[in-house]
C-alpha cells in the first residue's frame, strides 16, 4: 500500500461489523436518454434512513466491459450495506456494452458521457432528495468503469467532487485491439488523435488545483497495474493530491468486492469532510 492509509484499517473493521440483513432499498429505474433516443436502466440504492426529506450525497458506481447496471448488486457482497452505514445513495447506471463512457466519435449510438452527466444526474436529482452539488456527488467504477469515472470527473469538475477507479483502464493506448475500443474510436492506426485525446492519462492537464478528491486502486496481479502505476507517477509529478492503493489481487470480483469498500469510505469522508485517521 502507498499513502496515508491508517484510517482504512479502522474503517475496514467497521465494515466487518455490518449486519448480514440490510435495510437499504434496491430499485431498478428506467431513465431516458434523448441523446441516444432510448430507455436506459439503472439501479438506485437508498439507505434505510432515506425519508425523502433530508438531502443525501450520491455515488455513481460504474460497471466494466460486458457488464450491466445489475453487476454491483449481483456480484459485490453487501454493497447495499454501505449505503446504510454511510448514509449515501448509490446509483449503478447501465453504460452499454463497451461504451467506455465516451461520446463515441465513431458510433453516434454511443453517447454515454452525455447520458451520465447531462441526462442521468438531472434525472436522479429530480426523482430523489439529493445534494445537488459537486460537494455531494462522487463517481467511481471498475475496469472500463474506472476509466469512465476518472474520465467523466476530470472533464466535468463542476459536476463531481470526488472520483475513483478500481482496476481502471486509465490509459487505453497500450490496448488498441481490446474491448471494443476501436469500434468506439476507430482503429488506433487510423485515428491516433482520438486515442490520444480520450485516454484518462492525457486528461490530467484539465485538473484544477484541489478540484477533485481522487482515489486510485489496483491489484498487484492486474493487467492494468502498469498503467495505474504510470497514472500515479504522473499525478505525483503534477503535485495532484490523491490516494493510491496497491494490494494483492487480480482483475476479478473478489478484488472489486473488497476495493469498493475503500472507495465508498473515501467518498463518505469527502462528503462529511472528515479528515482521514480521525
Amino acid at each position: 500500500m502507498k499513502g496515508p492509509f491508517r484510517f482504512w484499517l479502522v474503517c475496514s473493521f467497521c465494515i466487518s461489523l455490518l449486519p448480514t440483513a440490510q435495510a437499504a432499498r434496491v430499485d431498478t429505474v428506467d431513465t431516458f436518454s434523448a441523446a441516444m433516443n432510448k430507455t436506459i436502466k439503472a439501479v438506485v440504492i437508498t439507505p434505510a434512513s432515506y425519508d425523502g426529506a433530508k438531502e443525501f450525497p450520491v455515488v455513481y458506481l460504474l460497471h466494466g466491459y460486458s457488464g450491466s447496471y445489475r453487476d454491483w448488486v449481483r456480484m459485490a457482497k453487501n454493497v447495499e450495506g454501505y449505503a446504510d452505514m454511510l448514509n449515501i445513495l448509490i446509483v449503478c447506471p447501465d453504460g452499454g456494452y463497451g461504451s467506455w463512457y465516451w461520446d463515441s466519435p465513431a458510433d453516434p449510438a454511443f453517447k454515454y458521457e452525455t447520458y451520465v452527466v447531462a441526462e442521468l444526474i438531472p434525472w436522479i436529482d429530480g426523482h430523489y432528495k439529493t445534494v445537488k452539488d459537486k460537494k455531494g456527488r462522487g463517481i467511481t467504477g471498475l475496469s472500463m468503469g474506472g476509466h469512465g469515472a476518472l474520465f467523466l470527473a476530470i472533464r466535468h469538475q463542476d459536476v463531481f467532487g470526488a472520483a475513483g477507479s478500481m482496476s481502471g483502464g486509465v490509459d487505453i493506448r497500450p490496448f488498441p485491439n481490446n474491448w471494443d475500443m476501436a469500434k468506439r474510436l476507430g482503429p488506433y492506426a487510423e485515428f491516433p488523435d482520438r486515442w490520444e485525446q480520450l485516454t484518462v492519462m492525457n486528461q490530467l492537464h484539465l485538473l484544477k488545483p484541489n478540484a477533485l478528491a481522487l482515489i486510485v486502486d489496483c491489484g498487484t496481479e492486474d493487467f492494468f497495474l502498469k498503467v495505474n502505476e504510470r497514472l500515479h507517477q504522473e499525478l505525483l509529478y503534477r503535485n495532484i493530491p490523491h490516494d493510491y492503493i496497491v494490494r494483492p489481487g487480480a482483475h476479478n470480483w473478489p478484488y472489486w468486492t473488497n476495493a469498493v469498500s475503500y472507495q465508498l469510505l473515501f467518498m463518505s469522508h469527502f462528503f462529511t469532510k472528515e479528515p482521514p485517521g480521525r
